[in-house]
């Protein structure tokens, strides 16, 4: 996990975009670039030590914002070159759905997501997806406020094991082939949990809470919140993990995730679990080792 010094550095990098930005359009106020938020798990708090670029979320308001996608990002990187003139154009390059922008010196990299944007006063806007390129709507400083909530009720405890589940599905993703579990996933399973008063001091007890759910569940009951919908206005979806937007009814962040890919979560779980109970009643600290590297890898000690 990036130490406090890192995770500082990054975000005042952001900060920093974010400020040049607000200078500008103090100067230009016709500019259709009209708010930067770092978004992500650097501004969540949940952000892993091997972190080396950060989300940055840009609204983008005017009639003449192109709808597709490709020159949707083309025209956010000609705004940003104009907004900070200092940086190289290569500096500045549109990727699949992001345009990066990159720190020279620190190696820092930037991804800045476009957000159509209408003048919603919660700013809720039209988002590209990192997922398949396709329009999202969403609204980032409610998805931030969201996670506030739950870090107000067990500060420090949750974002600490939000961060251990990260790290054990970073850990799978690279031993078992076409594993997949998105980290918004894992944060809203344990903002559930959270919700739910599950105590996540004992962090040991807390992913056994995550891991006791994913393994009982199946993950086949669905997920959703209340903070800013009632139920009632829930869509009707049909695949076979649904985990609801907690700002967006109406989209299943898990919709991507056909059942094999259900069931290879569900499974790890169930291993990871086993681990946990072993280590706990292990006899010997050698034993209790053994089997905390089942579930975060060889590196781990105690």
């Amino acid at each position: 996990m990036p130490t406090l010094d890192k995770a500082n550095e990054l975000r005042a990098q952001a900060r920093g975009l974010r400020e040049r930005l607000e200078t500008y359009l103090g100067q230009h106020p016709d500019f259709t670039l009209r708010k930067m938020i770092l978004s992500g798990s650097l501004a969540k708090g949940t952000a892993l030590r091997s972190l080396n670029d950060i989300d940055v979320a840009c609204y983008i308001s005017g009639a003449d914002a192109p709808k597709d996608t490709g020159r949707l990002l083309e025209y956010l990187a000609e705004r940003l070159r104009k907004a900070y003139p200092n940086f190289k154009p290569e500096q500045v390059k549109p990727q699949t759905y992001s345009v990066t922008v990159s720190f020279q010196g620190s190696g820092l990299d930037v991804d800045v997501v476009p957000i159509l944007y209408d003048g919603d006063p919660d700013w809720y806007g039209n988002l590209v997806s990192q997922d398949d390129g396709s329009f999202l709507r969403t609204s980032i400083p409610r998805h931030l406020e969201f996670a506030k909530r739950r870090k107000q009720l067990q500060p420090s405890d949750f974002v600490q094991v939000v961060r251990l589940v990260k790290f054990w599905a970073r850990r799978m993703k690279t031993e078992v082939p076409g594993f997949r579990f998105k980290s918004f996933m894992i944060e809203m399973i344990l903002a559930k949990l959270c919700d739910e008063g599950r105590d996540f001091s004992n962090y040991p007890e807390a992913l056994q809470h995550f891991f006791t759910y994913a393994a009982q569940s199946g993950l086949r009951e669905q997920i959703a919140f209340q903070d800013y919908y009632p139920a009632s206005l829930i869509g009707a979806f049909s695949e076979p993990m649904q985990i609801i937007d907690p700002v967006n009814e109406k989209n299943n962040v898990a919709k991507l995730y056909g059942r094999a890919q259900v069931d290879a979560i569900v499974e790890a779980a169930l291993e990871a679990g086993d681990a946990i109970d072993a280590a706990l009643a292990a006899p010997t600290k050698q034993e209790t080792v053994r089997y905390w590297q089942k579930v975060f890898g060889s590196s781990f000690q105690a």
